[in-house]
Formats: C-alpha cells, structure tokens, sequence
C-alpha cells in the first residue's frame, strides 16, 4: 500500500506541537519561547476575528491588486507541445512577488500585537522589499538582514528598501547569504524581545511560522481554483512551483493536496550540479534542526549544515519548510531540480516567447516544463507559479550570460 493511501489527509496538520509528521516543532532559546506562544496565540484569535479577515481581504483587493491572473502561455504552450501552460502570475502583485501575501497578514498581526519594530530576513530581497513596504504603510521601524553576497547582486531590492525607510543590515558572517541573514535576525530577535516581531518570509521556523505562512500563501491556490474553473470549466492536472523555503509553492499547492488525481511538482535549486555545489535539500540532504525546525538540510557526516548555492538569492538556503518534508516522505509531491545554467535558459525563452521576464527563482519550475509538458495530452492543464519579476536579476543574469542578455 502506498504512503498516499494510508494519508486521510494532506491538509490536516501540523499538530498541536507543531510537527508534520517528524518535521516541524519549536527549537528554539527559553527566551524566545513566551513570544512563540503569544504568536500562536495571537494568530489563533485573528484567524477567528471576522474583523481581521475583511481588514486583509481588502488590503488585499485596493493595496497588493488581487487576484493575481491566470494567464495562458500561449506561445510557450505552441512552444513545447502537449499541455496547456498556464502561469499563475504573482509577479503582478504590489512588491513584485508572492511574498506580500505573507507579510502583509504578519503585519497586520504585529499591529495587532503591539509590536512597534519588525526584523526580518531576505535573500532576493523580496521579502525585505515586501516588509518594508507594508511597515511603511502601517507606520511600524523595519529592519532587514540581508547577507553582504545578496546586497551585492540584487541592489535593485537593497535600494527600494532603503526607500520605503528601512534599515538593510548587511550580514558578514558564513557564507554571506540567506541562511546567515536568518541567523543574524534570530540573534536580534533573542536580545530585543520585548519591542520586536519577526517576520519570517517562507513555511520554516519554529511553530506557528511554517502553518501561518502557509496560510496566508494559500490565496495563490484558493484563487487558482476559481481562475481554472472559470477558464475550463476544472481543476488543473498539475501543478509546477520552486522550491527554496518553499512559500510559494505551498501556498499554490495546499488547496489541492487532497484532490489526488493532481500532480505536483516542486523544483529545487540544483546549482553547478547535484553532485557539486547546489541548494537541493530534498534530492542531497537528510533531517536536521536549523532555525528552529526539524526538516530536510544539507549537512556534512558530522551534522555541521553545508553551505548552499544557487544562481537565484532567493533559492539559496541549505533547507525546505518542514511540510514539505512531510509531504516528500508521503509521497505526495514529486520533487525535481533544475540546475543555473537550466534556470538561465527558461529565463530567455520565457521573456523572449510570452514577453514576461521571470525571477530566476520562477524560471527553476520554468525550466522543467520541457520534460514534463510534451509528454502531456492537449487537454492537461499545468499552472505554473510565476512567484515574481525578474528585473531585480538582469544584471545578475548578464553577468551569467557574458554581458549579452
């Protein structure tokens, strides 16, 4: 009997503690432990708060500009025959990404509770960008860590937080990149406990972080439900996102995992290669503790966590959200990887055919549709979650390219 028959459902969970199966939980400092729970508690009370439902619907509606289209890639569709390509296009969202779906409810929580300072980490610098916009607009101090590597290659993010009034604190330590900037917003975080909310940008860290996140991503799904209805008259047949923390594809997936006919695919980083240097947590690492949750990790033999690559800033973290983890063990998600030199490609093609130019982090799932799209009838219907631009990565993509885009 296979593990997708002996699961009730994919959609329950995690438990009390926090755990989705083996993954999950709260490690974290005594210190930290009374603001998890408020948290918890605090997010409880919201979600049961009518109030606060139609505070973020219309947010969500006049501010971030949803729902998000549907859209029909055509000429990709002609491109590689067989499945009907459709992108679910975040990008379009205020901030450029799908990380202000996320923020804007931990905002509005961190109002909620009191909390006058946000930290938070990025890599991309979407996540930055999305919580500096939203503490502008709700009048709160931001500050974002940010590792020294990733201010380097994505100035764009670095300059429009600085312009939206937050404080970017590049991150020296490690590897320099997204991992060190968690690191550093959890020190923060223990020594400034009683002023500081910290909004974390993807489905990791301790419990409620990774069901919270999930959450508030779940628009992008929920939305695809009735965007696919209304377009073809039924779901989807798969469904193809990215995968670093995972938020994206979380928040696209989770309407649908109990609806078992459909596919689903995550697309993780595999950089110079799965046998070189890469940010496949899935497809090279093995279950660890990190940042406050027990979940797949890249790790050495001694358990010490290797450093991760990717071309995209957003993609490169050593881990994946404990969900994830779960929903891999169960069997329910197929995860694939797409290489640097893969995910350069479906940026060409994509804003060469559909006059969209992807995040590199979207042309990861991008770059897998050539294996799976023509091996589809005509009539099976693939969303792809487009989770944002991709101006922030011209010049990191030129640079790739040898100046010539």
């Amino acid at each position: 009997m296979s593990a997708q028959v002996q699961v009730n459902s994919f959609r329950t969970g995690p438990d009390e503690r926090g755990h989705f199966g083996i993954y999950g939980g709260r490690f974290v400092a005594e210190t930290l432990m009374p603001l998890i729970l408020d948290l918890e508690k605090a997010y409880a009370d919201a979600k049961a708060d009518p109030a606060f439902r139609r505070e973020m619907d219309a947010h969500l509606k006049n501010y971030v500009g949803r729902p998000s289209p549907l859209y029909l890639a055509e000429r990709l569709t002609a491109h590689f025959g067989g499945a009907k390509i459709y992108f679910k296009r975040e990008d379009l969202n205020h901030t450029g990404a799908h990380k202000v779906n996320n923020v804007l409810g931990q905002i509005m929580l961190a109002k909620r509770m009191g909390k006058p300072r946000v930290i938070a980490e990025t890599g991309a610098g979407m996540h930055g960008v999305a919580t500096a916009t939203m503490c502008a607009k709700f009048g709160i101090k931001c500050v974002v860590f940010m590792g020294a590597v990733d201010v380097g290659r994505q100035q764009p993010n670095v300059l429009r937080m600085r312009a939206l009034g937050a404080e970017v604190r590049a991150v020296e330590s490690g590897a320099r990149t997204l991992k060190d900037a968690m690191n550093e917003a959890l020190r923060d975080w223990v020594t400034n406990v009683a002023d500081t909310f910290y909004c974390i940008g993807t489905v990791a860290g301790p419990h409620p972080y990774p069901m919270m996140v999930r959450d508030f991503q779940s628009i992008i799904g929920n939305e695809t439900r009735e965007q696919m209805q209304e377009a073809e008259g039924r779901l989807p047949d798969s469904l193809i996102a990215c995968i670093g923390g995972g938020s994206n594809a979380m928040g696209l997936f989770h309407p649908f995992l109990d609806e078992r006919q459909i596919e689903i695919y995550g697309v993780e980083a595999a950089g110079h290669g799965l046998n070189k240097q890469h940010a496949a947590s899935i497809a090279g690492g093995r279950p660890g503790v990190l940042h406050g949750n027990r979940t797949y990790l890249l790790m050495d033999d001694d358990g010490q966590i290797e450093e991760a690559h990717s071309i995209s800033a957003g993609l490169d973290y050593p881990g994946i959200g404990p969900e994830h983890a779960w929903l891999n063990d169960v069997g329910r998600i197929t995860f694939l990887s797409a290489t640097d030199k893969e995910a350069l490609a479906a940026f060409q093609l994509c804003s060469r055919l559909e006059g969209i130019i992807p995040a590199l982090e979207a042309c990861h799932a991008l770059a897998r549709l050539g294996d799976i799209a023509p091996k589809k009838p005509r009539d099976h219907l693939m969303v792809v979650n487009l989770s944002g631009r991709g101006d922030k990565d011209l010049d990191s993509v030129a640079h790739h390219l040898g100046g010539k885009l």
